[in-house]
């Protein structure tokens, strides 16, 4: 049988070539010299082996080519997801290969008068080998589809660590490496501090494929490039069954280590209880606070003599005269917003104010210290004295 389909074996590989050329391989990118030579290669191989096959003799040498072309296709597998071409389209092509083969074997049918049997030998023959040329190829893109991602994964660890270096790496060494990762360099970015409870049930199924985790550490966290470009939110969704998370300023590539510190601080700040935990929280939102907190020793101390007399009184009577001092002060010395902010009519302001007056002697007026007081004020108010945490209020002093 293989002697009646062997003169034909050129004319088969040329239709074959052509077609696969065209309606599958032409559909992508286009073909480099390489590649062309090993789709040629593949066709013409196949095409032999199948004709070889039909012969009853020479089982081993049949054998032998068949190891040969189960390595052929794994490795035409392997090479279209190193180009990053679909699986789809060796799968594509085998089946239009066969269609075509099965188109010649029913016009040779009737042009050399075959009988049945040898036209279903003959299609039996060529499925069979199909078959195996599709699980060879399948096998060799699964392989090295594997081993691609986990060079990405090593490479763009090297790059999440790179960019928290301190100090910052050079820009064409960031360049480089986001090469090796398929990660292409933002103009900006920021850091997320997550909780410590968010290592065992991490989302990464589920997150972008251009933010860096690291889950192993025991504090996580994320660097999230272009963190303020729009459906950026969508992330804080994901990241909702996490629990609380800080989110640290926005800057550019070279403030990475700096975003992910700030937003540590923002989470810690959350865990004390001195900012809000229903959700996420950025840095930039509190930047008086996490100034303030950063000087917290220094507060504690000077703190003292100038507002001593107010720190003495019972947290009841405190909270609201530090409050509303404050206020006043954010507020331009203005008695009636200050009011409207604390939700309290503007003679309980007054009062107040006179009332920290009599108990400090100060109005507080001095512009050299105003800056100064209203950081220390900014941390009493939240994290006063005596308890974790406190919140502005309008309740009148008792």
């Amino acid at each position: 049988m293989s002697d009646l389909l062997r003169p034909h074996l050129h004319d088969a590989v040329a239709e074959i070539e052509h077609q696969v050329r065209t309606h599958v391989l032409g559909a992508g990118q286009p073909l480099d010299g390489d590649y062309e030579h090993m789709v040629h290669q593949v066709i013409s191989e196949t095409v032999a082996h199948f004709v070889d096959s039909l012969s009853r003799d020479e089982a081993r040498g049949r054998e032998l080519r068949t190891s040969e072309l189960r390595a052929l296709y794994t490795k035409l597998g392997a090479e279209a997801a190193r180009r990053g071409r679909s699986a789809d389209l060796l799968q594509s092509a085998l089946r239009l290969s066969g269609q075509i083969v099965c188109r010649r074997f029913i016009k040779d049918a009737y042009r050399f008068s075959w009988p049945r049997e040898t036209l279903a030998t003959l299609t039996d023959s060529l499925f069979e080998l199909l078959g195996r040329a599709a699980d060879a190829g399948a096998q060799g893109y699964a392989r090295q589809q594997g081993r691609m991602a986990s060079d990405r994964a090593h490479h763009r660890t090297r790059l999440r660590d790179l960019l928290l270096r301190d100090p910052p790496p050079a820009p064409d060494a960031l360049t480089a490496q986001a090469g090796a990762a398929g990660w292409t360099v933002p103009h900006t970015l920021a850091a997320i501090a997550l909780p410590p409870t968010s290592r065992t049930h991490p989302p990464g199924r589920v997150l972008p494929p251009d933010i860096l985790p690291n889950w192993d550490p025991p504090a996580p966290y994320l660097i999230v490039p272009d963190p303020d470009t729009l459906g950026r939110e969508r992330l804080h969704t994901l990241l909702a069954p996490l629990g609380s998370i800080g989110i640290g300023p926005t800057v550019a590539p070279s403030g990475a280590a700096n975003s992910l510190s700030w937003a540590r601080h923002t989470l810690l700040l959350i865990e004390r209880g001195i900012l809000p935990s229903d959700g996420p929280v950025r840095a930039s939102d509190h930047t008086a606070l996490l100034a303030a907190a950063r000087a917290e020793d220094l507060i504690g101390t000077t703190a003292t003599p100038l507002l001593n007399p107010l720190l003495a009184l019972p947290p009841a009577r405190r909270a609201p005269l530090l409050a509303t001092l404050l206020t006043y002060l954010e507020s331009g010395d203005n008695a009636v917003t200050t009011g409207k902010r604390l939700r309290v009519h503007e003679q309980t302001v007054r009062y107040r104010l006179r009332r920290i007056t009599e108990l400090t002697g100060s109005l507080f007026d001095d512009p050299a210290q105003r800056l100064d007081l209203m950081l220390t004020l900014t941390w009493l108010v939240h994290a006063p004295p005596g308890r974790a945490a406190g919140k502005r209020t309008g309740t009148a002093e008792s």
